[in-house]
Order: structure tokens, then sequence, then C-alpha cells
């Protein structure tokens, strides 16, 4: 009897791996079927989320315009979103202050000229009501300078009193050009985040996927991951283009304001006795180069 009960211990020891390996098979079939079940493919196959990003991309370059657009802010994830509303917020800005900085100098030169042109012909009265009508800082600034002018003289509590005014006119004319300034340094840098996001998940899949390493998923991964330095640089390139215009045209404006106030003090220097009025002329020709900003 003792025989038999040794016997039917040795064939249990000799089933338990069969039984540990049935075991094991059966947990990874039922883990595929799970995967398979989570991430179908049209033959049933598994999929990760690389190739899943390949196929997306397949079908992306099979689309439509609005269909891609759509399939690649899906694909590209949070970071483009959020470039995505930095462009629309840059766009308005954009729009806003070229219709600010077009307002303030459109006409006003020749407005100013004409001006200081009456003003050094000693028609002071007439300079002054020739600017009254206007809301433009060039010339309410030359409008108050002709003012103080005409009732203090050159004082110089006068021409500090015209800076501040100045100063006020200017900082409003540089209001919103930082926020641009800002998205254009951040905007690439969102990308290149995203990029190094995309490029540590290919990387990942690379080591789950050990021997059996698929260049599909290593590629899907990389495109991805590009995919958003594209969409920062996308978004970057016309807003710092734009901030360089933008405050370009701030500058000049800066430069005929003190152009303009400092000519309402010295202007008369150039006059020579029995000549022509040299100041009136030296506007008139300077008109092309103050008038571009």
């Amino acid at each position: 009897m003792t025989d038999s009960i040794t016997e039917s211990q040795q064939t249990t020891l000799q089933n338990e791996p069969q039984v540990q390996t049935t075991t094991h098979s059966l947990l990874e079939n039922t883990t595929t079927l799970e995967s398979t079940q989570a991430n179908p493919t049209l033959d049933g196959g598994l999929l990760t989320e690389p190739e899943i990003v390949s196929e997306m991309a397949a079908g992306i370059a099979s689309s439509s315009p609005t269909e891609r657009m759509i399939d690649l802010l899906q694909v590209g994830g949070p970071v483009v979103w959020i470039l995505c509303v930095f462009s629309v917020f840059a766009l308005t800005l954009i729009l806003l202050k070229f219709w600010q900085l077009n307002r303030a100098t459109l006409g006003a030169q020749q407005r100013v000229n004409k001006a200081l042109a009456l003003w050094h012909c000693g028609e002071k009265k007439a300079a002054l009501q020739h600017l009254e009508s206007s809301s433009q800082p060039l010339p309410v600034l030359l409008h108050a300078a002709m003012k103080g002018s005409g009732s203090h003289g050159d004082q110089p509590y006068l021409r500090e009193e015209l800076g501040r005014l100045a100063s006020i006119e200017m900082e409003s004319l540089r209001s919103f050009l930082r926020p641009l300034e800002v998205i254009g340094g951040l905007s690439p840098l969102l990308g290149l985040l995203g990029t190094v996001m995309g490029m540590i998940l290919a990387f990942q899949q690379m080591e789950m996927a050990g021997n059996q390493v698929d260049p599909s998923v290593l590629s899907g991964g990389i495109w991805q991951a590009l995919l958003t330095t594209a969409a920062g640089l996308i978004v970057a390139i016309p807003v710092v283009l734009a901030h360089s215009v933008l405050e370009r045209k701030t500058e000049r404006i800066a430069h005929a304001m003190e152009v303009t106030l400092t000519s309402v003090f010295t202007g008369h220097c150039l006059q020579i006795p029995g000549e022509n009025n040299l100041a009136q002329e030296t506007w008139q020709t300077t008109d092309g180069s103050v008038h571009a900003a």
C-alpha cells in the first residue's frame, strides 16, 4: 500500500508542470481576448497605441482637408489644442493692434504738417483750430504743445508735461504687444514638450514589445511626436513676425511724436530773415519718411 501511495504522489508531481502550463496558457488567451476587444483591428489582431496612430495617419492622408485637420488635432493631443487656443488669441490681438495703429496714424501726418506750417508762419490760431477736431495721438499732443507754448512759452515744466502725455499715449499703443511676445516664445517650447512626451511613449512601447519590435510602432510614435513641434513652429513664426512689425510701427510713432513736439519750440530757429521758411520746407521734405509710421 505504501508503494501505491508513492507512485500516486510521483504521478501528481509529474502532472503539476502540465497543469501550470495549461493555466498560464488560459491566462494569456484571456488577456489577448480582452486586449483584442479593447483595440480591435479588421482582422481581430492586437494594436498598440503607436500602431493606432499609424492607422490614423493612413486615414488622414486619404481624408478631406476638414477631416484631416480634426484628425491631426486628435493625434496631437492636449499640446496641439493649447497651441490652437494660442493661435486664435494671437490672431485676435494682431488684428486689433493693426487696426489701432492704422487708426492712430491714418492722415495724422498731413494734418500735423499743415498745422506746423501755419504755426511757423505766425498763424497760431488757425493752427490750433486745424488740430481741434482730431482725436489721434499725434495731433492731440501737438495741439497741447502749441497751446502750452502760446500761453507759457518754452518752459521746462511744459516739456515735462508734454513728455508725460506722450508717455501715456505710447503706453496705450504698446498695449498687448507683450502677450504676443510671450506666445511667440512659448509656442515652440510647448511643441518641443509634446515631442519629448511622444518620444518617451514610443520608446516605452518598444520596451514592452521586447524582441518583437515592429518598425511601425516606432515610426508611429515619432510621427505623433514631431506633429507637436510642427504645430508650435506654425504658431510661433507668424506671431513673431507680426510682433516685430507692430513694434516697429510703434517705434515710428514715438519718433514722430518726439520730432513733432520738438519742432514746436525749435522750428523758428530755421527761419532765416528775407528767405523762404526753411522749417516748412524741412517738414515737407521729411513727410515721406515720418509718414511711413
